[in-house]
């Protein structure tokens, strides 16, 4: 099973159109989402819609805190596949057991930047935002921002993350988020 997570605030429902087209790539289902989701309330919503390659099989509302997130611990591990948003996410539960006093994880695998447990990542670099060319998960807000010409993918070193000028994560809930004070460790 997989589940999309979809913004919805003040009645509307944000970046249908990448969602559906991840749901398209993710298990071949055409399906407009839209028939599905009715958000109730004017305040800001995370919708959580569980599928499979028999449709949608359940949607729920849940009113939505951003996280204060400012350290990252960088982990490792060469065999983790989070391809598709599986329901499932012991593997990434696994590794943010590791993450010691940091407030989430930066998952380092093959010797590059990939994302974090609940979000893309950013870095400001030579001039430009980048993207991890192969992250976790090919998120929505990323998939829009690199067809808007917002964003570019490259593979990013530990060293180029260390020594970026700005970070930021990106998910369907958070947009955009730029990060004003952030620090990693080993």
């Amino acid at each position: 099973m997989y589940f999309e997570t979809i913004k919805c605030d003040d009645f509307e429902v944000f970046n249908l159109e990448y969602h559906q087209e991840r749901i398209a790539k993710t298990v071949g289902l055409n399906i407009n989402l839209s028939e599905y989701i009715y958000p109730l309330s004017n305040k800001l919503l995370r919708c959580k819609l569980i599928y499979d390659e028999s449709g949608v099989l359940d949607v729920n509302y849940f009113e939505y805190k951003k996280k204060d997130i400012k350290t990252f611990k960088l982990v490792y591990d060469e065999n983790i596949d989070y391809s598709k948003k599986y329901l499932n996410r012991e593997k990434l539960d696994e590794l943010c057991a590791k993450k010691d006093n940091c407030d989430e994880i930066i998952i380092v695998k093959d010797g590059f930047i990939t994302d974090t447990s609940i979000a893309n990542i950013a870095i400001f670099y030579d001039n430009r935002w980048i993207s991890p060319k192969k992250p976790l998960l090919k998120g929505t807000t990323r998939a829009r921002l690199i067809s808007q010409g917002k964003l570019y993918e490259k593979d990013i070193s530990i060293q180029m993350l260390q020594k970026c000028e700005k970070f930021a994560l990106m998910n369907a809930m958070i947009d955009f988020d730029e990060l004003e004070i952030y620090s990693f460790f080993s």
